[in-house]
């Protein structure tokens, strides 16, 4: 299906302390011009359809609030988001320090290795008042394995170039997804799968929107044992010995459920024939 048959929705989440100029970017990304007084945010959403990479994209982005008495409401948006801006300004270095902790959050909802996020950091044009080092913004980047862009919102520098870096960022971890690579959300264990719920695609060339997953063992064919007793002909015989040997019986079709021992477990215990 083409850009311009299906109009893909990316929920974009821009998050980061009070202060840190969220609502400015946001609202100049979306309306073109600067906010420049200080109201502190709740939650507040915006969209904007745009051309990236010449694909057809429709931007959901909520704005959220930075204040540590709302931090109840982060684990939602943190749950629904494809991908998170994560904002400091340069002028403060307590912005700064605490985008680990919004990473490591992101991380823990989405249960995933990685995920697509962009760094950013913002008020460059305040050179003067500047409390956090380029190099520094850049070795945190490094550190989470993402994207790193320093924006103005007041001079409009990086503005449309960090949510669509965003967006790039969401592609490319969907293909990543899609193509089974480990780099995408974290490496599978051996004897894992995925299995997922949540919104259904009904084009199958799409990656779906709003997944929540959760690995349960998988035996492959090859591998797969039920563990029975040894059975006697005679009716009469005695009560089995529980320590009798137990044989092992391949089964021949794949299974996807979870078995509630472990391998070890269950060449130690042995089941009746019905």
């Amino acid at each position: 299906m083409s850009g311009a048959a299906f109009l893909r929705e990316y929920k974009l989440v821009v998050v980061g302390g009070g202060g840190v100029g969220k609502s400015a970017l946001t609202i100049q990304f979306i309306q073109s011009h600067f906010v420049d007084e200080y109201d502190p945010t709740i939650e507040d959403s915006y969209r904007k359809q745009c051309v990236i990479d010449e694909e057809v994209a429709l931007l959901d982005v909520l704005d959220t609030a930075g204040q540590e008495e709302y931090s109840a409401m982060r684990e939602q948006y943190m749950r629904t988001g494809e991908g998170f801006l994560l904002v400091y300004s340069i002028t403060s270095r307590n912005s700064f320090e605490e985008i680990a902790t919004f990473h490591q959050q992101i991380l823990r909802v989405k249960d995933k290795d990685t995920f697509p996020v962009i760094v950013v950091a913002n008020k460059c044009d305040l050179e003067y008042e500047r409390q956090v080092g380029g190099h520094e913004g850049r070795d945190l980047s490094k550190h989470f394995g993402c994207r790193f862009i320093e924006t103005s919102a007041k001079q409009r520098i990086n503005v449309d170039e960090a949510f669509s870096d965003l967006v790039r960022e969401i592609r490319k971890y969907n293909k990543d997804q899609q193509a089974g690579r480990p780099g995408a959300g974290g490496a599978q264990s051996m004897g894992q799968m995925k299995v997922s719920g949540g919104k259904k695609c009904y084009d199958t060339h799409l990656p779906c929107e709003k997944q929540e997953s959760s690995s349960v063992p998988m035996l492959s064919h090859s591998h797969a044992f039920v563990t029975l007793a040894p059975r006697t002909k005679s009716s009469s015989t005695p009560p089995r010995n529980p320590h009798a040997p137990c044989t092992n019986v391949p089964v021949t079709t794949s299974l996807h459920y979870s078995l509630l021992a472990s391998p070890s477990q269950q060449s130690s215990r042995c089941l009746d024939e019905a």
